[in-house]
């Protein structure tokens, strides 16, 4: 049967190649690129694009209209609230210290992360030590928060940070042996303007030269040895410095009473026309002996004896509150960092590694020069990751920044916080700086956007 007539005009009721490629193009065009069709995708999508315009979309818009009026929502204001913000020294802290952030923070968390992911493949136990760095991103930033706190407590006793400084610090340098201790106002000595005790009379070789004191701490001096008292020796000035208090005070005073302890340790200096001739400090029985230059001299107890013992470092005080919290920030991080990185150096083509140590490369030059740039796209991922997650940092700077240098570690979350709901309750101000933080977030994010374009077309 012919299936077109002379002039090439197609039979009825028969579909041509050309009609039936049109129709192909018409389904095709009716459907998706997965090829599902377009509104069995809608259906699909429609609950989350209606949580995403809820919960997002709204939210920004509503932030943006509201940043447009005052503190009641009713006035009109236009740009006021923008120009009252950057006129406020608490909101240009927190611009200032978010940029600290922004450079500090994930800078050092991906190079720790860098270090971690590299060295980790050249030890035994490499698993374990991923396991224990990745650990604190199980615990969330409230109780980090709460954690490091008490790390960044001052007294050395219950702060873990000060505890390992002041022991370090006392390792190399001597601490004061009875902070607070001085002597009796009758028994002879005299304070000098710098906090030193010096004797009213000249010592003597071979009379001992008594030092009473009180006011040294009782677990200063619990377990001390009871106080001897001192022989003469010839042509040496000896004596005795001891603790001149007994239990319910029932002793003399000035004199060494049975059972009143020493005081080791404690530096003696002999002094003539205003320069020291000689030292020595006492035993643990609390006597002491000086050579015959001494002879003659005045005794004098410097004020180290008595000064307070070094407590560490103010962590948390407005001038280091801000490194601080970014420590605690890059113990929680830094474990992130080390699982993308590490995730990407497993596919690091090995045979590029050990050619440049074929070719004479050292480790640090393989490092340097294959394994980081082969590593520059897992890399700057987890920076602007972290460049966006520090963006939006609170809970840390909220919690561990005690209320008196809370101003000086100040970031915008926390100010849009204050602002929107604390005691000057001004909500067009905190929109504004919502407004503020939003596109100060978006560059980062459109290079994401574009990073990520890129890397699907390759």
């Amino acid at each position: 049967m012919s299936t077109a007539t002379a002039g090439g005009a197609a039979e009825p009721g028969r579909v041509t190649p050309v009609q039936a490629n049109n129709k192909d193009e018409k389904n095709k065009k009716k459907k998706s690129i997965t090829g599902t069709r377009l509104w069995v995708a809608g259906i699909f999508l429609l609950p989350a694009l209606v949580l995403l315009g809820a919960l997002v979309v709204y939210p920004i818009g509503y932030s943006v209209y509201r940043s447009l009026f005052d503190a009641s929502g009713d006035g009109f204001v236009g740009l006021d609230n923008y120009h009252e913000m950057f006129s406020d020294d608490a909101t240009m802290t927190a611009i200032k210290n978010n940029i600290i952030w922004v450079i500090v923070a994930p800078s050092v968390a991906t190079a720790l992360g860098l270090i971690f992911a590299v060295l980790t493949e050249r030890v035994r136990w490499g698993t374990a030590f991923k396991l224990v760095v990745f650990m604190p991103m199980a615990i969330s930033m409230l109780a980090a928060g709460i954690i490091f706190r008490l790390v960044y407590e001052a007294d050395p006793d219950r702060g873990v940070a000060n505890a390992i400084w002041v022991s370090v610090h006392d390792t190399f340098k001597e601490s004061p042996p009875f902070p607070g201790a001085h002597p009796r106002p009758d028994a002879g000595l005299t304070e000098s303007s710098n906090g030193s005790f010096t004797t009213d009379a000249t010592a003597k070789a071979s009379t001992p030269v008594s030092l009473p004191l009180v006011g040294a701490k009782r677990g200063d001096v619990t377990g001390a040895q009871d106080a001897k008292a001192a022989k003469p020796e010839p042509g040496k000035v000896t004596g005795t410095v001891w603790f001149d208090f007994t239990k319910g005070d029932l002793g003399e005073h000035n004199v060494l009473d049975k059972g009143e302890k020493a005081l080791a340790d404690v530096k003696i200096e002999a002094v003539k026309d205003g320069k020291v001739v000689a030292t020595t400090t006492t035993r643990a029985d609390g006597t002491y002996t000086l050579p015959a230059k001494a002879d003659g001299a005045e005794l004098r107890l410097p004020a180290w004896n008595f000064g307070q013992p070094y407590n560490g470092v103010d962590w948390l005080g407005p001038s280091l509150v801000t490194p601080a919290i970014i420590g605690s920030y890059v113990w929680i991080w830094a474990g992130f960092a080390m699982v993308l990185i590490a995730a990407g150096l497993a596919g690091v083509p090995r045979e590029l590694l050990e050619a440049a140590r074929m070719d004479g490369a050292n480790e640090w030059q393989v490092f340097r020069r294959v394994t980081v740039p082969l590593l520059a796209p897992v890399l700057s991922v987890v920076a602007v990751t972290l460049m966006i997650n520090v963006l939006k940092i609170f809970d840390l700077v909220y919690i561990i920044a005690p209320q008196t240098s809370q101003d000086e570690a100040n970031v915008l979350a926390l100010q849009l916080y204050q602002s929107s709901f604390g005691t000057d309750v001004n909500q067009g101000v905190g929109s504004a700086i919502a407004v503020f933080l939003l596109a100060f977030v978006l560059p980062v994010m459109f290079f994401n956007i574009r990073r990520m374009r890129r890397e699907s077309r390759r």
